[in-house]
């Protein structure tokens, strides 16, 4: 079974998967907004918390503010990460009441940003 061509320029991971909700082996169509962010847990069964972390200006100060949001994700079974990844996820349709997204690709792991 060969994988579908999602649109996005990522690499299909190798494993396979039965799952139908995998962008590259089931039917979930994948559109809109692609965001990376690091993974902040993976203690639910099928989905992951991905942190990203940016600066805000707040006008009464003239500062910028480090600022987090926290994103729920899909995490298809063919798509290995560990807390601490960088991966990148996909805009698709709900999937529950709080994941809209899907992991697409696994960017680096931990052990490639601590050898860097």
């Amino acid at each position: 079974m060969t994988a579908n061509n999602i649109g996005l320029k990522v690499t299909p991971p190798e494993r396979e998967c039965q799952d139908p909700r995998c962008p590259f082996h089931g039917t979930l169509p994948v559109r809109g907004r692609v965001l990376t962010g690091k993974v902040a847990g993976t203690r639910m069964k099928g989905t992951i918390t991905i942190r990203r972390e940016y600066l805000r200006f707040v006008n009464k100060y003239r500062r910028y503010a480090r600022c987090h949001s926290m994103t729920s994700a899909h995490l298809p079974p063919c798509i290995q990460v560990e807390a601490g990844d960088i991966v990148k996820i996909a805009e698709c349709r709900p999937l529950s009441k709080t994941v809209a997204f899907v992991v697409v690709e696994r960017t680096k792991s931990q052990e490639e940003k601590e050898s860097v």
